[in-house]
């Protein structure tokens, strides 16, 4: 009952019961290609990494795994993506049914959102787009991989629908030892997967908007103005920054053409966004980079999406605080209209969470082991905002490490959703207010 009164209780338990399951399922023997089954940590981790949509990995996904396994790792990447978006789709709906009615109609009214009503036709939407978004990106990539890498029908088949259901669910995960980078200079490959990223990366609410909307921006919530602007942004900066940096450097863009330097420079900034998937070695990457990369995977995707991070709006929000309060001005405004000092005070405390939970697993990860602080950093904040991006140290982390990075991907995945319904939630009207200080700040 308890658990019924708090249901942003529900995510990460649900999480937790569906990783205890894939666990067990990976420590099979017929889960693996070789003999016997998986040692306990490694299946832990592939388990969180699948269930958590993230795609870092301590063994080769390709040849570490059997058909059943890779079926296993499948369906449970499958079953987060959806999960993170009914699941947030839900909770939100809930957060908004703890209001009155009449504020529920004002809000609804103003933002234009989410219908407040049948709860089941909001999932046969949610589960309505995510399979037509991944046949269709699936049939795109089985017939260029059947005609273009004579791969034979049935194989084609299979590795367009694994990579095609990692790529909107943003999951990181591929059936080939290299990630995508055999696909480096394919615009038919890395276009559809690109694709299919940014529009789980959007958000449900987003693409709701969108579907019923889709030439009337002037109809648009501020949270769909707002994501759709973000997103459009950071992934120019993520595209413009690996072409200035990498351009160059002959173990990344150095060797191939402006055409196909522009698709990896394009095809790396959207994986920051939470895909995971490479066309280009991470590890041998310019400082600069990475430091970019850092900063675009923790920002992440859309709320209710199947990317991770502290998400765009949570960003955008915190920026215009900043940009309200270089100003002097007394409201915090975007698109013509006030954004609520709770949602601001509960942007801040998602930063300011996340911030801490990342520093403290790389400070942890410095004591035990020998890396870089830059290896470290990457790692932590791709393991936390479950991107699946890696300079290739994940393997090579002690048991220990690697322990840190599976709880940085649980709390990644549900954390940010868990706190920020659970604050909205617990938002309460005081009775009284104690006398205003001003402490003094900078």
């Amino acid at each position: 009952m308890r658990m019924l009164q708090h249901p942003a209780r529900l995510v990460p338990l649900a999480f937790l019961l569906a990783i205890v399951a894939g666990t067990a399922v990976l420590m099979l023997p017929i889960s693996r290609a070789g003999a016997g089954g998986a040692p306990f940590l490694t299946a832990l981790f592939t388990a969180t990494s699948a269930v958590s949509i993230t795609g870092l990995s301590v063994v080769d996904t390709a040849t570490y795994w059997s058909g059943f396994g890779q079926a296993a790792i499948l369906a449970m990447i499958q079953l987060g993506g959806l999960g993170i978006m009914s699941g947030a789709t839900l909770l939100g709906l809930l957060v908004a049914r703890r209001m009155r009615l009449s504020t529920r109609l004002v809000a609804q009214a103003e933002t234009r959102s989410l219908a407040l009503g049948d709860v089941t036709s909001v999932l046969r939407l949610v589960l309505l787009v995510t399979i037509s978004a991944e046949l269709v990106t699936a049939v795109a990539l089985t017939l260029r991989l059947h005609h273009a890498y004579g791969e034979p029908w049935l194989e084609a088949a299979w590795n367009g629908l694994f990579l095609a259901i990692s790529a909107f669910c943003n999951a990181g995960f591929s059936v080939y030892p290299d990630s995508t980078v055999k696909f480096a200079p394919d615009w038919l490959i890395l276009g559809p997967i690109m694709v299919a990223v940014i529009l789980g990366s959007i958000g449900f609410p987003v693409l709701h908007e969108l579907r019923r909307n889709p030439l009337q921006p002037v109809k648009w919530s501020v949270h769909t103005k707002i994501t759709l602007l973000g997103s459009a942004v950071l992934l120019l900066v993520g595209l413009l920054a690996t072409l200035a940096y990498e351009w160059n450097n002959p173990a990344t863009l150095g060797a191939l053409d402006p055409a196909d330097k522009l698709l990896a420079s394009a095809f790396h900034s959207a994986m920051t966004r939470s895909g995971g998937l490479n066309s280009l070695d991470i590890g041998q990457m310019r400082p600069e980079t990475l430091v970019i990369s850092d900063a675009l995977m923790l920002i992440g995707g859309g709320s209710a999406s199947t990317a991770g991070g502290i998400k765009v709006t949570t960003f955008l929000v915190l920026g215009l605080v900043i940009w309200a309060e270089i100003r002097g001005e007394p409201d915090v405004t975007a698109f013509r209209r006030r954004i609520s000092p709770d949602v601001q005070r509960q942007a801040l405390t998602v930063v300011l969470l996340a911030v801490s939970i990342v520093g403290i697993a790389t400070l942890l990860l410095l004591s035990i082991t020998d890396f870089s602080q830059q290896q470290i950093l990457f790692e932590v904040i791709s393991a936390f905002a479950t991107v699946g991006l890696s300079t290739g140290i994940t393997a090579s982390l002690p048991p220990s490490g690697q322990f840190i990075l599976v709880v940085l991907m649980f709390l990644g995945r549900v954390g940010t959703i868990t706190v920020a319904t659970g604050l909205a939630l617990r938002s309460r009207q005081s009775p009284y207010r104690y006398p205003e200080e001003r402490p003094i700040v900078g």
